[in-house]
């Protein structure tokens, strides 16, 4: 087979030396005409939660009651544990017997200021002492406080870090809380469509596990600066729906609807001499190559906007250029 396909190649070859050998350069070609076509384009990506934490100890003590598990759904504000707070407490009662004991001196001092049984140094010194002290109250019930753990977000327990028992310090990681009932969609899109997006526009998402159902997602970000090519991070926001939830990590697609534009000439990208940004293309006039200066627009793939240049019905050379020269007689190769 690889021989018969290397014969065939020889004889291909064969047949254009000898055309090239009767003075006419073999060409692809093809007819500009205007044309309509759907703008609308797909990105993928993969599902983020809008909101997730990694909830860390801030107290010591040993966990006395674990409410939760992994999987279990809390509330905002919903206990997660208890932390033993016998010794906080007990700070807690002293510093506020301590802190009243400081306010009883503190007006004692005030009513001697009055009668010039103290100085005003005396009686500042004692107002110093009491201000301390309702700070050293506030920070021991700020700690009593701690020990009872709330979820700070609503959410799924999707890590546990800890047990019963488990000794804490500020700092122990305790839980992941995961929110999926609003999910993130961060995919990227290449210049010549995000010029068309904005914050805040609507966008059709599906999913391969459930893609029977239509999310809908909001442009939340469009990044301002684009990667080396030339693609911009943009993220929007899907509600879940209830009985078809997705998961985060899970693969999606946004479906990004664009403004109708107007028929254009499209042509082939291999149509261009030395590149698109050249803007040279050959058009082939009887038997004739012209060299012809266009305007190129966006490019569609394989497909290059012309807006300058060529008119409907213009025989454009897609092949071959490199042995053409303006003037060349060509023939167009079958």
């Amino acid at each position: 087979m690889e021989a018969e396909r290397q014969q065939k190649e020889n004889v291909e070859k064969t047949e254009i030396v000898k055309t090239s050998n009767s003075g006419a350069v073999p060409v692809l070609v093809e007819k500009a005409a205007k044309t309509e076509f759907d703008r609308q384009f797909t990105a993928n990506g993969n599902f983020a939660p809008v909101r997730e934490l990694t909830y860390l100890s801030e107290t010591s003590g040993r966990i006395t009651k674990l409410l939760v598990d992994e999987g279990s759904f809390v509330s905002q504000g919903a206990m997660l544990a208890r932390v033993d707070d016998e010794l906080l407490s007990t700070d807690l009662k002293s510093s506020e017997v301590n802190m009243k004991q400081l306010k009883v001196d503190m007006e004692r001092n005030e009513a001697a200021l009055k009668n010039g049984g103290v100085t005003q140094k005396q009686y500042d010194d004692a107002k110093l002492q009491y201000e301390l002290a309702i700070a050293k109250v506030e920070s021991a019930n700020r700690r009593v406080k701690d020990t009872y753990v709330k979820a700070p977000i609503q959410g799924t327990i999707n890590k546990k870090y800890v047990e019963l028992g488990s000794y804490l310090t500020p700092g122990t990681k305790m839980f992941d809380i995961v929110d999926v009932s609003r999910l993130k969609l961060a995919v990227s899109v290449p210049e010549a469509q995000v010029i068309n997006l904005k914050v805040g526009q609507s966008v059709k998402v599906t999913s391969n596990v459930y893609p029977e159902v239509n999310y809908t997602g909001k442009i939340t970000f469009i990044a301002s600066k684009g990667d080396a090519t030339l693609n911009y991070p943009v993220e929007m926001e899907i509600a879940n729906v209830s009985g078809k939830a997705l998961k985060a990590g899970m693969y999606g697609t946004a479906q990004f609807e664009m403004p109708k534009m107007d028929p254009a000439i499209l042509v082939a990208r291999t149509a261009f001499v030395g590149g698109v940004n050249s803007n040279n293309v050959y058009v082939m006039e009887g038997e004739i190559a012209k060299l012809r200066k266009v305007v190129a627009g966006r490019i569609f793939g394989d497909r290059v906007e012309v807006r300058e240049g060529l008119s409907e019905g213009d025989i454009v050379i897609t092949s071959g250029q490199i042995n053409l020269a303006d003037g060349s007689k060509v023939t167009v190769q079958k």
